[in-house]
């Protein structure tokens, strides 16, 4: 990619006569066809919503979002991403450009209907779409959450610089990554995020912001000051932006054209804000009269861009009867896709379980387009055999070597996060690796968690295996809309897309300190999240087979690394060996026993240690090492040999990872049980900070101590 200095932006507001000639460069009839079929789609599904109780259910469209006014313009675009690599991050009212990059209509009207196959297999709301291509346009898995679509836009350009600049892959010479979306989109974290990426990494990355000046029922002046994004951005670096009028099609197709050359040369972002009408209520349950006076809707009427578009290209391009041959051609297919998609079957009940996981050969075949590939993984090779001649090393150290390694024989490996560039991390787990491997393998971003997790979904879609740092557990809060995409992508796109991604987020109490921010564990809530795969090693031998099955598996993982194991020797170990997997899902026995089982994992299997050093064979510690998946079957023939059981975690009491392995042990294990299953774990409070009042709240050694006694007598 070329990373010549960027010109000077561009500000520009264009008004063309209608009766100007159609540009020279474009397929104006498939454009026309396109724009025509998004508004049939929609006349079909208004239609049918309009009149649904005379309609049988099975042929009710449950969530209908129209394009109407957003059309033309959007299949102007869509016949602009052309590239063999471009990427398009797009959002529910996109179904035009999807048209445009290969949608087939029956697929357009079979998702909406929940049909069998299609790009969710009636998981998803039907608007929510996605097409994964090997050789073409790739449209990244939409969300049905705002704005979640940029920082994922952002990571599809930076991968497309790692690709052809680090990888040398000249498929993606002259590419670029698109983000849609609505006026009120400009207001989230995500938009603000992404822009930061692109305008600091000069990244080949299209802003399209299509302004119908509504956020529903919400002005735009409401969601931008002065309600125009373009004006407000006329002092960002490196960003080209044009403003000018979505209707207008001579307009509108001059400034795509100009802002998509200006991204293919290579020299940075472009941004273009159209003005578009919205001439349907937001979608099927909303009623736009509530809230739009009959005059504000009769306007948007009047500035339709279909009437604009036939006037521009009849009789200058198309005459008179090639207009209606289309219109009729079009009505044909949308009738022909309408019936074959009312045939399509009703997804199968049986099959919904499947795609959580990739649990089966077929969830990591080829098909699916993320992560490495089958043979990528197997040339990685790996052992579940630990060496035990490995050096001593502490927790922080071990991760350190196992990126390291893991940097050293995979190209498609990149470590990337809040300061783990020239400082190593605020705990130095990865000091001196972007000396090492440079910085476009290992690199600093701006501070945003959404940008890190978004940037991350899109890397691991294009094919890289990206390692994201949350610096500490509670950080990784702003990103929650984007660590729940990415944990539900495999399931919501049936097995089309996935991102196995790898988080490593810090979190517990540090060494004599806590606090509210930088000290919460809450792991539960990663348990609960679908799709994710949970390590919590208590020791440096754990964490590097964890951290490199994570690496070189084909699910989304949070490695969470406690801050007193990475702060002490506590977690010291031999190191494995470069070649060691240590399987998700296998506990560790740590302490053979016979008369009360004791579940741990973290930094508290180290207290429980101690706590069970004088019983003598009379507790059987186990370290579980992940929570999802959870080792049950270990913990329940624990218990049936032992008839009791005790959960220590730091995590809150309520509602913590210990109430379900305490609900499986009664579900499972009550008859063997000769006492109640019992908890100890912190009070529910906030991590305090001084010492003293953060030994009164995490389990010690003591209070350990007590409750087994107390189980032992019973």
């Amino acid at each position: 990619m070329s990373h010549s200095p960027t010109r000077a932006p561009v500000r520009a507001t264009r008004t063309a006569s209608s009766t100007a000639s159609p540009r020279s460069g474009f397929d104006w009839r498939r454009i026309a066809y396109n724009t025509l079929a998004s508004r049939a789609l929609d006349d079909v599904e208004e239609a049918t919503n309009r009149n649904r109780t005379s309609v049988p259910k099975e042929h009710v469209v449950l969530y209908q979002f129209s394009a109407r006014g957003h059309d033309m313009a959007q299949s102007i675009l869509g016949s602009l991403i052309t590239g063999t690599r471009d990427g398009v991050g797009a959002y529910y009212r996109s179904r035009p450009l999807l048209l445009s990059l290969g949608l087939s209509l029956e697929d357009a009207l079979g998702s909406p209907l929940g049909r069998a196959g299609g790009f969710s297999d009636g998981r998803d709301i039907g608007v929510v779409c996605n097409l994964p291509n090997r050789d073409g346009p790739v449209v990244l898995p939409m969300s049905g959450d705002v704005g979640s679509q940029y920082t994922p836009a952002a990571g599809w350009a930076q991968s497309i610089q790692y690709h052809h600049d680090t990888l040398h892959d000249a498929r993606y010479s002259h590419c670029m990554s698109v983000a849609l979306g609505g006026d009120a989109s400009v207001a989230t974290n995500g938009f603000w995020a992404s822009l930061t990426m692109a305008t600091t990494l000069k990244l080949p990355m299209l802003f399209y912001i299509e302004d119908n000046n509504l956020g529903i029922s919400v002005r735009g002046d409401m969601q931008t000051p002065g309600a125009d994004i373009a004006r407000n951005l006329a002092s960002f670096a490196n960003l080209f932006v044009l403003n000018g009028d979505g209707c207008n099609p001579h307009d509108a197709s001059g400034l795509l054209q100009q802002a998509v050359a200006h991204v293919r040369s290579g020299v940075g972002p472009a941004l273009v804000r159209l003005t578009v009408p919205r001439l349907s209520s937001h979608s099927g349950p909303d009623n736009q009269r509530g809230y739009r006076s009959d005059a504000e809707i009769v306007a948007d009427e009047a500035r339709d861009p279909l009437p604009k578009l036939r006037e521009y290209l009849v009789p200058a391009f198309l005459s008179t009867d090639e207009w209606k041959t289309l219109e009729n051609e079009v009505s044909r297919d949308v009738a022909v896709a309408l019936e074959a998609a009312r045939a399509r079957p009703l997804p199968d009940a049986s099959r919904i379980a499947q795609h959580v996981f990739a649990d089966d050969a077929s969830d990591v075949s080829e098909a699916v387009l993320g992560g490495l590939s089958r043979a990528e993984r197997a040339a990685l090779g790996g052992t579940s055999v630990a060496s035990d001649e490995g050096p001593l090393m502490r927790m922080a150290e071990a991760i350190r070597a196992t990126l390291r390694h893991e940097l050293a024989v995979n190209p498609k490996v990149v470590v990337f996060g809040e300061d783990v560039g020239r400082k190593g991390g605020v705990h130095l787990v990865t000091e001196g690796l972007q000396k090492q491997f440079g910085n476009t393998r290992v690199f600093d971003t701006s501070l945003s968690e959404e940008g890190i997790i978004g940037r991350a979904v899109a890397m691991a879609i294009s094919g890289l295996m990206p390692v994201a740092e949350i610096q500490f557990r509670k950080y990784a809060d702003p990103a929650t809309e984007q660590l729940n995409n990415c944990g539900t992508m495999r399931w919501r796109t049936a097995n089309r897309f996935a991102a196995p991604i790898v988080v490593r987020m810090p979190g517990g109490f540090g060494k004599d300190v806590g606090d509210p921010w930088h000290s919460l564990s809450d792991e539960v809530r990663f348990a609960h999240a679908y799709g994710w795969q949970v390590a919590m090693p208590s020791n440096a031998a754990d964490a590097v087979g964890l951290l490199r099955a994570a690496m070189r598996g084909a699910n989304p993982t949070i490695f969470f690394e406690h801050r007193s194991l990475l702060m002490t020797g506590d977690g010291s170990a031999r190191y494995p060996g470069d070649d060691y997997v240590l399987p998700f899902g296998q506990a560790r026995i740590v302490r053979e026993g016979t008369d009360l089982t004791l579940v741990s994992w973290g930094a508290m299997v180290h207290r429980c240690v101690d706590a069970v050093a004088a019983l003598h064979g009379r507790v059987e510690l186990i370290d579980l090492r992940t929570i999802s998946p959870w080792d049950r079957d270990a913990v329940l023939a624990s218990v049936k040999k032992t008839h009791r059981c005790l959960i220590v975690h730091e995590d809150n009491l309520t509602a913590g990872f210990g109430a379900e392995i305490a609900s499986a042990v009664a579900s499972d294990a009550f008859w063997f049980l000769d006492a109640p299953v019992e908890r100890v774990a912190p009070r529910d409070i906030p991590m305090p900070y001084h010492p003293t009042l953060l030994d009164a709240v995490l389990p010690d050694v003591s209070q350990i101590t007590l409750t087994i006694d107390t189980l032992l007598s019973v």
